[in-house]
C-alpha cells in the first residue's frame, strides 16, 4: 500500500446538536475529495469490501472474480475490470492515498485550461501556462458542508450559512482540529455513499462532542 499521510481539517461543531456545521480546510482536503470523484466503481468496491458495501455491488465484483477467464472477450483482462488505474495529480503523495501505487497514475493539470499531461512542468499547448499539480488552487481557505459541498470561505459565507442553520446561541458552537489520513479517507468515502451528514457521521463520534 501506498503510505498514507494526513491532512489539517477545522471542524465547526454545534455541540447542543451535536453536528458538525461545516469545516475549514485547504487545497490538499479538497483535492483529496475530488479524487475520490475519480474512482472507479470497481475500486470503490474493493476499498470498502463485501462487509461494509451497502447494496449488491459487492455481490456483482465478487461474482465477475470468481469467474473463469474463459468466458470473457479475448481482448478483455478480468484484472483490470476489478483494479483499474486509476489517475492521480502530482501532488497525491500529499494526500491520503486509498490505492496501492500499482493501481495510480500520475497527472499534471493546466490551471487555466484545465488540460491534462503525464509530465510535469510543460507549457500548455492551448495557453502557454505550466501544468501545474492537483485539482484546485492553493492560499484559497474552502468551507466543506456536512454533506461536502466544497465553495471558498468567507466571513459573509460563514456568517450567512450559521443563519441559514438556525444558530442562535454561538457558544454552543466549538472547534475541532482532526487529521485526515487512510482510515478516515474510506470513512468519507463510505459515509458518501450513505448519507448527507458526512463529515458528523464520521467525526462526531470519534471527538466525543
Amino acid at each position: 500500500m501506498a503510505k498514507a499521510t494526513s491532512v489539517k481539517l477545522k471542524l465547526l461543531i454545534d455541540t447542543k446538536t451535536k453536528k458538525v456545521l461545516f469545516a475549514e480546510a485547504g487545497k490538499d482536503f479538497v483535492d483529496f475529495l475530488i479524487y475520490l470523484l475519480s474512482l472507479p466503481v470497481g475500486n470503490v468496491v474493493r476499498l470498502l469490501s463485501e462487509k461494509t458495501m451497502v447494496g449488491s455491488l459487492s455481490k456483482l465484483y465478487q461474482s465477475i472474480e470468481n469467474l473463469q477467464e474463459a468466458y470473457f472477450q479475448p481482448k478483455q483482462n478480468k484484472n483490470s475490470l476489478l483494479n483499474p488505474i486509476v489517475p492521480i495529480f502530482a501532488n497525491a503523495t500529499k494526500i491520503p492515498l486509498l490505492l496501492p501505487a500499482d493501481y495510480t497514475q500520475t497527472l499534471y493539470l493546466c490551471d487555466l485550461c484545465y488540460l491534462f499531461a503525464y509530465v510535469p512542468d510543460l507549457p500548455c499547448p492551448d495557453c502557454g501556462d505550466v501544468y501545474g499539480e492537483g485539482f484546485v488552487k492553493g492560499m484559497v481557505t474552502y468551507m466543506v458542508m456536512d454533506d461536502l459541498e466544497v465553495k471558498p470561505m468567507s466571513i459573509i459565507s460563514s456568517i450567512t450559512l450559521l443563519k441559514r442553520l438556525h444558530v442562535k446561541v454561538l457558544d454552543a458552537l466549538e472547534e475541532k482540529d482532526v487529521n485526515v489520513g487512510m482510515e478516515e479517507g474510506l470513512k468519507l468515502l463510505k459515509a458518501s455513499m450513505e448519507c448527507k451528514t458526512v463529515l458528523t457521521s464520521v467525526f462526531i463520534s470519534n471527538l466525543g462532542a
